[in-house]
């Protein structure tokens, strides 16, 4: 039985904000999932070049802008529409370093919704949240959503074994 459950639900205002990373499809999974693709994001350090990017004035105004984001789009539910982004949020005007892409976001509020679970059973509840979150009154306002991999949340597990992962949705102003 799956034991992981949504723990918070919240909304989050955020300033304009540029996500840069690298951009995959479906047809880059492996058994299914994405983790080679986090495996190779992290032993080639191309997290800490974003990181370096990060302006404190961002870091101020945004909570959590350290986390690793998994950035989703689906457009249509066809299986080649679908993008997955492995990256992170910096501020708007950042420059892209060579070898990665981008995407630009207004300023905008998200709607985040907390899962706590063992790490097998808290991915992949996109769909989960989204209702949660048009049950609260949100109103999701694209097909954008992502994963927010927030240390030490995601990182270092309760007394239970249990971490939190964030997925966030672009939600409709108050």
């Amino acid at each position: 039985m799956n034991m992981a459950e949504i723990i918070k639900v919240y909304r989050q205002s955020v300033d304009a904000m540029k996500f840069i990373g690298k951009r995959y499809t479906n047809n880059d999974r492996v058994d299914g999932h994405f983790g080679a693709k986090w495996g190779e994001w992290h032993s080639n350090g191309w997290f800490d070049i974003i990181e370096a990017l990060t302006s404190d004035d961002f870091k101020a105004s945004y909570e959590d802008c350290d986390a690793q984001i998994g950035l989703m789009r689906e457009k249509g539910g066809d299986f080649d529409t679908f993008e997955y982004w492995v990256g992170s949020f910096v501020q708007a005007d950042a420059n892209v370093p060579e070898g990665y892409e981008f995407v630009d976001f207004p300023k905008c509020d998200l709607g985040v919704c907390w899962i706590c679970g063992k790490e097998d059973e808290v991915f992949m509840r996109e769909g989960e949240c989204g209702e949660r979150l048009k049950k609260e009154g949100f109103d999701i306002i694209n097909e954008w959503c992502f994963e927010r991999y927030v240390c030490p949340r995601f990182t270092t597990p309760d007394e239970h074994g249990n971490i939190i992962i964030d997925i966030c949705f672009f939600v409709a102003s108050e």
